[in-house]
């Protein structure tokens, strides 16, 4: 418990400074679902890659009686303004073979979240915090910063860092090796504190192609540090990890 209480009070103080009065009582939720193909790690600290699926899920505004989230006229992604954001990630299953073999099988997680922005014309900053309500049942999330530019034609570029941090259930689901795993696969025992344990770099693009539709592409390196890179996982492979998206995005705004 004591390892999860910074994330959960982190978590608890954004959603308290995004909650503000309604202006209007029209009911809004506003949001945006992006599905695609991606070229990922085949696990943290690996040394190849994957192509699969991949989607991603952007809460724009909510507004409910007295309670409004967001922007409640549900405007687009890197709109200017400041809010509260949904969070969303898929890690796969990662298998004991190979060169894991005799490490047990981490089963695939879904992770939920939320998040605070504030963006402007030209720059962006954000935080976010999730939780695996599937799978490893730890807090995790991310913070970063983007450079933007604007074509009036509508599309928009991003750039800039981003840090990924994980409690110590999250840092040892992915990163440790037990007693029995040592034994079994001859990787040294290790258990990591939580903790940062990436530093990265993403560029990217969104191109309207209607008033509900979009394109977006990123590419994103991370390098894995403190704790993670130390891990026996990670020394075997590679603290180096790049990962490449396309995916189509379709705008919903609710009004009931």
């Amino acid at each position: 418990m004591r390892a999860k209480r910074p994330f959960a009070a982190l978590f608890l103080s954004v959603a308290a400074l995004s909650a503000q009065p309604a202006l209007a009582q029209e009911r809004v939720f506003a949001f945006s679902v992006t599905g695609g193909v991606a070229v990922t790690p085949e696990y943290f600290g690996a040394d190849s890659v994957r192509l699969g699926p991949t989607g991603r899920f952007d809460f724009t505004a909510l507004s409910l009686g007295a309670l409004q989230l967001g922007d409640a006229q549900g405007e687009r992604l890197f709109a200017p303004g400041s809010g509260l954001r949904g969070s969303f990630r898929y890690i796969r299953k990662r298998e004991g073979r190979d060169e894991l073999a005799g490490l047990e099988d981490v089963k695939a997680a879904l992770e939920l979240g939320l998040g605070l922005h504030h963006t402007t014309e030209n720059w962006q900053v954000f935080g976010q915090l999730r939780y695996g309500v599937i799978g490893h049942r730890a807090w995790t999330g991310e913070i970063g910063a983007n450079a933007i530019w604007r074509d009036p034609g509508g599309l928009v570029l991003h750039a800039g860092p981003r840090v990924e941090f994980g409690d110590t259930r999250f840092m040892r689901t992915y990163f440790g090796v037990t007693p029995g795993e040592a034994s079994a696969s001859g990787l040294a025992a290790y258990r990591p504190g939580r903790g940062a344990y990436s530093v990265g770099f993403e560029i990217g693009a969104y191109q309207p192609v209607s008033a509900d539709w979009g394109v977006t592409a990123s590419l994103r390196y991370d390098r894995l540090r403190g704790d993670a890179a130390g891990s026996p996982i990670v020394r075997q492979g590679s603290r180096d990890q790049l990962t490449a998206r396309l995916g189509l995005t379709r705008h919903f705004n609710l009004r009931f």
